[in-house]
């Protein structure tokens, strides 16, 4: 499974408006970047109280780019 899909399934599941969920990967010299957006509305359910959520994301994402022999980040962007 690509990091850009993993990072997908586990937001659609989240939010309330899954068709609102925009995934980008960007490779570069460091690693890999996915970009995350969601709609206005469902911000807060995938960043969490006290950004818990989020850094649960993030931390699936890193062992899942570790098991790939990478390392990632994890950008949320207000869409």
């Amino acid at each position: 499974m690509a990091l850009k899909d993993l990072v997908a399934t586990v937001a659609e599941a989240l939010v309330d408006d899954p068709d609102g969920v925009e995934v980008a990967e960007i490779e570069d010299e460091r690693g890999v970047l996915v970009e995350l957006r969601v709609a206005k509305g469902d911000m807060g359910k995938v960043i969490g109280k006290d950004g818990r959520t989020a850094q649960s994301i993030r931390a699936l994402l890193n062992a899942a780019a570790a098991r790939q022999g990478c390392r990632a980040q994890l950008e949320i962007i207000d869409g």
